[in-house]
């Protein structure tokens, strides 16, 4: 009998039983899943597109390496995040860091970004202000930072949880954007008059609405989901707060449902927002709202 070790399994067959092992906890996308937890196992480097060129090549996989795995398998098959998992998020160009207590940015979002990036190219001013209201992450606000670099961002959040992590965000992307941990009513008033865009993922979900994946209802956080009886309460607020940030001309964007278009324009609207209009995400879903501030 050999008294040598045994070899380190194929790196091709330790992906095979990932993806067996998440389609079995019903994780959605399972190859996909499996190849990032596989390339997060490897090390903090090390991309998806190279794990897929080590199968080709016929590496192994090592053996501490195979034990961050199962690891990371435990925790997604009980339907954490994935993003939780590897501690980062994709959001347009940026890698974002994420955990426990703040919001995972969506796909979804990134069409809301660039209708702020859009409207904030258009400003007149030399150096135009923007303001992300309850930043989460930091995505919008660093999004705009960063593809908008003549204006100033401002980013205000009130989950203590929450600004751990945008600070980890906007320290190590773009220092200059100006984060305030506080209300969303009186964080920014030095800014009044002054803002050429409002923009703000808010929480939107209706408190009876529970989501029915359990990524979201049991991981992100309840104050980043659960907008109020009908989920527009904090549309409500930031419409007004808006108002009184903007200048002459300002143009607010707000993410929200897909069933919530109509009534969020009728909010804005009565506010005296004008030329409100509603546009679609990439999946032609209502997604986000934009209105004028009166001259």
């Amino acid at each position: 009998m050999s008294d040598q070790p045994s070899s380190p399994p194929a790196l091709r067959d330790v992906l095979r039983g990932a993806i067996s092992a998440l389609a079995d906890a019903g994780v959605p996308d399972p190859a996909v899943d499996a190849e990032l937890l596989v390339a997060a196992a490897l090390g903090p480097d090390v991309s998806r597109g190279e794990v897929q060129t080590a199968i080709i090549r016929g590496d192994a996989m090592p053996e501490r390496a195979g034990e961050a795995l199962r690891a990371m398998l435990r925790r997604r098959r009980d339907r954490e995040p994935l993003q939780h998992i590897v501690g980062a998020a994709p959001f347009r160009h940026l890698t974002l860091r994420v955990g426990p207590g703040v919001f995972v940015p969506r796909p979804e979002t990134e069409q809301v970004a660039q209708l702020a990036v859009d409207a904030l190219r258009s400003a007149a001013e030399p150096e135009p202000i923007a303001v992300d209201l309850g930043t989460g992450s930091g995505a919008i606000a660093l999004a705009l930072a960063t593809e908008v670099p003549h204006a100033r961002i401002h980013a205000v959040e009130r989950s203590d949880e929450a600004i751990v992590w945008t600070r980890r965000n906007v320290d190590a992307i773009a220092p200059r954007v100006d984060l305030r941990h506080g209300d969303l009513d009186a964080a920014l008033d030095d800014l009044a008059g002054t803002v050429a865009v409002i923009v703000s993922n808010p929480p939107y979900v209706p408190h009876e609405a529970i989501p029915r994946d359990p990524e979201v209802r049991l991981h992100d956080p309840a104050a980043a989901l659960y907008g109020g009886p009908d989920g527009l309460d904090p549309i409500r607020t930031i419409s007004r707060v808006g108002l009184r940030l903007g200048r002459p001309g300002a143009v607010i964007v707000l993410e929200h449902g897909e069933w919530q278009g109509g009534a969020v324009r009728a909010i804005l609207a009565a506010d005296g927002w004008q030329a409100t209009a509603t546009h679609p995400d990439l999946t032609q879903r209502d997604r986000a709202t934009t209105a004028l501030r009166p001259a």
